[in-house]
């Protein structure tokens, strides 16, 4: 059959005869076929020609297919990689989907099953993507991770919120994925509050797609600071200290206790305050660090 648009499968076996006999198989349904022989051939493929699916056997030489998936899902994070392996022992499985893996065949190889596992699973990542881009696009708070709580996909403004929250923190999905997972084995009905960060994070269940779990960020309370009023108006850092208590109410003695300055200080800065502000009170200076506080 001749599809319009050929689907690209990516093959990773240090067997010749198995890459002779899936690439006759692939060819004959319409599919472009890449093949490898080793893990690190595989990568090297993957980095110029990204494939929408891999076959990847589970025992090679060198480089496993487990390490060979972990690898290629660092470049091909929305790929549906399906091993093929003569292990079937549950705990090899378990191994494989840990690593990446979406599903497995197990040796000998019957193409006709692999090629409807193909179909299955790039019909799923194709429609999960563009659930993806929709939500991108409307900039929805949600993200999805695996059973144990490292990330798959988020949506930019996702990946925004995370960035701001947790600065200094080089790995931050990293420091979420074990909370997460401990959170998905009890009752997800109950929001997820997190405190590792500078701001506090909360997180609410949506639903499971296949081996997925799609969560969504329902708060997160990011505090302002005097900093905030100086990058946006026309004062001193000292001058943002004293607006920034002014804007919860604070006397001009109280400020003057918080800051360790007089009274008769607080109050030359407030004329400052006011002259560059163009207000002439207390209360109009106020509601424009408001503005910029609660913005």
């Amino acid at each position: 059959m001749d599809n319009k648009s050929s689907d690209v499968v990516l093959v990773v076996d240090d067997s010749p005869e198995s890459l002779g006999m899936l690439n006759v198989a692939l060819n004959s349904q319409g599919y472009t076929a890449l093949v490898a022989l080793s893990g690190q051939q595989a990568l090297a493929i993957a980095e110029k020609v990204p494939p929408d699916v891999v076959l990847l056997d589970a025992m090679m030489p060198e480089m496993d297919g487990f390490e060979t998936c972990r690898r290629l899902k660092e470049i091909l994070p929305n790929t549906p990689i399906i091993f093929m392996t003569g292990l079937t022992d549950v705990e090899d499985i378990v191994k494989g989907i840990e690593a990446g893996g979406v599903d497995y065949v197990t040796k000998p190889i019957s193409p006709d099953e692999v090629i409807v596992r193909i179909k299955r699973h790039v019909a799923t990542a194709k429609l999960a993507l563009s659930a993806q881009d929709a939500l991108d696009h409307a900039g929805k708070n949600v993200f999805c991770v695996s059973e144990l709580g490292r990330l798959s996909w988020a949506t930019p403004h996702v990946h925004e919120l995370i960035e701001e929250i947790s600065e200094g923190n080089y790995s931050p999905w990293a420091t979420l994925a074990p909370l997460i997972e401990k959170w998905l084995l009890t009752d997800t009905s109950k929001d997820l509050h997190l405190h590792c960060f500078s701001e506090t994070m909360s997180i609410a269940y949506e639903r499971q797609q296949q081996q997925m779990h799609l969560l969504r960020i329902v708060q997160v309370k990011v505090e302002k600071s005097p900093s905030d009023l100086k990058d946006k108006l026309p004062i001193t850092k000292r001058e943002s200290e004293v607006l920034y208590w002014v804007s919860y109410g604070k006397t001009s003695w109280e400020i003057s206790q918080i800051l360790e300055m007089s009274p008769r200080t607080v109050n030359k800065h407030l004329e400052q305050i006011y002259r560059k502000l163009g207000v002439d009170n207390r209360t109009s200076a106020a509601a424009i660090a408001l503005r910029i506080l609660e913005g």
